[in-house]
């Protein structure tokens, strides 16, 4: 095997929050929603820059990509002016996946907003094949293109025929699948159905996909349950469409940090060094336009 990766890592999908100061329906004392990794009130709790930096200690992680976190829908601007001011404050994040409902009257006004935030590269809004088919959501992404922004999107691996068929007529706007399209049943029917979807949806050029949210619920984050996810992944969609994604503090229920990051860095070891630099580092800085990296983690 291969000396295991030691060089910089962008995390390309992560959070910071606030419950106790800042307005999150679903981490609320009292909120309960299904949650795919079962119990998540071990997350309802402040989570920033330092508290992050303490669970990644170790590991070299130079820059990080903030995802928004279902701040109340009705102020997607005020999480980016939070997550911004975080970033002015403590060095992370350095890029930001804003929020932003593309089927709202309100829309264009909003991407406008966004698109202002000089680390505004991306927006989400979780989708399924029913949205992505519908006329009203579809004219929004359309303004996607307008204002230079990407689209991340959070969506289960069946609803990928419909993101191909989006990523087609929307050539020039490019399409981040988050969390490897969450394939979270792990029997081999269901494995080989997402390999088909992902591979359809590897045939777009504007697509990449982040690697991160494998966990399963009720096991810990091992080389042998994701393993495989990854290599079929990079091999679908080669390392300069992959990147690695922390998914913290969310993904602290399936492991610790550094487990997570061992792991990756266990599959990944059997490529090339320019190969992991990619999936580690590269890919992330190119598709979110980062600034040259810092040497160091912000102090």
């Amino acid at each position: 095997m291969k000396n295991l990766w030691d060089g910089p890592i962008v995390d390309a999908h992560q959070h910071f929050w606030e419950p106790e100061v800042n307005n999150h329906p679903w981490l609320r004392p009292e909120a309960r929603i299904p949650f795919r990794y079962g119990d998540y009130s071990a997350i309802k709790r402040r989570y920033l820059p330092d508290d992050y930096r303490r669970d990644a200690a170790g590991q070299n992680i130079v820059q990080t990509v903030y995802v928004e976190t279902e701040w109340d829908p009705s102020d997607p601007v005020g999480e980016t002016r939070y997550a911004s001011a975080l970033s002015g404050r403590f060095g992370w994040p350095n890029a930001i996946v804003a929020q932003a409902w593309l089927d709202r009257p309100d829309v264009e006004e909003v991407l406008a907003e966004q698109a202002r935030f000089p680390l505004v590269r991306s927006v989400r809004h979780k989708a399924d094949s029913t949205l992505m088919s519908d006329p009203v959501w579809r004219n929004g992404f359309a303004l996607l293109g307008r204002h230079g922004l990407a689209f991340d999107l959070q969506t289960p691996w069946w609803n990928l025929d419909e993101a191909a068929a989006l990523a087609g007529d929307f050539a020039e706007t490019t399409i981040i699948l988050n969390h490897a399209g969450l394939p979270a049943q792990r029997d081999t029917e269901s494995l080989a159905a997402w390999r088909a979807a992902m591979a359809r949806f590897a045939a777009c050029p504007n697509c990449v996909v982040k690697l991160s949210g494998l966990g399963v619920p009720g096991e810990r984050w091992t080389v042998e349950s994701n393993g495989w996810i990854v290599r079929t992944a990079i091999e679908l969609f080669g390392t300069d469409r992959t990147m690695f994604g922390s998914n913290f503090p969310v993904d602290s229920l399936c492991a610790g940090f550094g487990e997570i990051m061992d792991g990756f860095k266990t599959i990944m070891a059997p490529l090339s060094v320019a190969e992991q630099q990619a999936f580690f580092c590269d890919t992330a800085r190119r598709v979110y336009r980062l600034q040259a990296l810092r040497e160091e983690p912000p102090v």
